[in-house]
C-alpha cells in the first residue's frame, strides 16, 4: 500500500469514527437504552465474553453490514451537504422525493424501511435512493410511477407500530426570493387619474 492509499484509508477511518461518535452522542442524548444494556449483558453472559467484546463485535457487524449494503462507489464518507449517489438506478427511472413518518425515535433502520417498501409496494430495491433518516421522519426517493392505490396503501403500513403516512415532498421553488415579478406590479404601472 502506498502513502496516498494509506492516507485515504486513514481519512476514511477517521471520518467513519467521527460519524459513529456523532451518532452515538445523538442516541445517548435522545434514547433510553436500558433494554439494550440488558440484552448486551445477557448475550455477553451466554457467550462468556466481556460486555466490551460484545460491543466491539456489534460495531464490527454494523460496519460489515454497511459495507455490504452500499455499492463500492459510495463507500467513501460524504461531505456535509453533499447529496448521496444513486443506488445503481436504472437510467430511465424518474424519482420523486417522499417523506415517511418513521425515524430513529421509532427504533427503525434504513434496511427495515427498504424491506417494508419492497414487500408492500413491489418496488425494486435498486430503485430506492437517497434515504435520509432523521429523528422522527425519513426522506426517500422512489420511482415516480407509483399507482395511487399503492400510495394510499403505504400510508397505512406500519413499522414498529408507527404508520409510514407517506407524503410526496414538493420540490423547492428556486425563484423564491424574486416574488415581486409574479405578485406585485411595478409602482409606475398604477393607473393614474386625469386632472381636468
Amino acid at each position: 500500500m502506498n502513502k496516498n492509499t494509506q492516507a485515504v484509508t486513514l481519512n476514511s477511518q477517521n471520518d467513519q469514527e467521527k460519524l459513529l461518535k456523532d451518532q452515538l452522542r445523538g442516541v445517548f442524548a435522545s434514547q433510553n437504552l436500558e433494554d439494550q444494556r440488558r440484552l448486551i449483558e445477557v448475550i455477553a453472559a451466554e457467550l462468556k465474553i466481556t460486555v466490551l467484546d460484545c460491543a466491539a463485535a456489534l460495531v464490527y457487524l454494523d460496519e460489515d453490514s454497511r459495507k455490504n449494503s452500499l455499492p463500492s462507489k459510495i463507500s467513501q464518507p460524504q461531505s456535509v451537504g453533499q447529496k448521496p449517489l444513486p443506488n445503481n438506478l436504472a437510467s430511465n427511472i424518474r424519482l420523486v422525493r417522499y417523506r415517511l413518518d418513521v425515524g430513529y425515535q421509532h427504533k427503525v433502520t434504513l434496511d427495515e424501511i427498504k424491506s417494508v417498501l419492497v414487500e408492500e409496494s413491489g418496488v425494486d430495491i435498486k430503485n430506492i435512493a437517497n434515504l435520509r433518516m432523521q429523528d422522527c421522519y425519513t426522506l426517500i426517493d422512489l420511482p415516480d410511477e407509483m399507482p395511487q392505490e399503492m400510495f394510499h396503501h403505504l400510508k397505512t403500513v406500519e413499522i414498529n407500530e408507527q404508520k409510514l403516512d407517506i407524503r410526496r415532498v414538493k420540490p423547492r421553488n428556486k425563484k423564491r426570493g424574486n416574488r415581486m415579478h409574479s405578485r406585485a406590479r411595478p409602482v409606475n404601472s398604477l393607473p393614474t387619474k386625469e386632472v381636468s
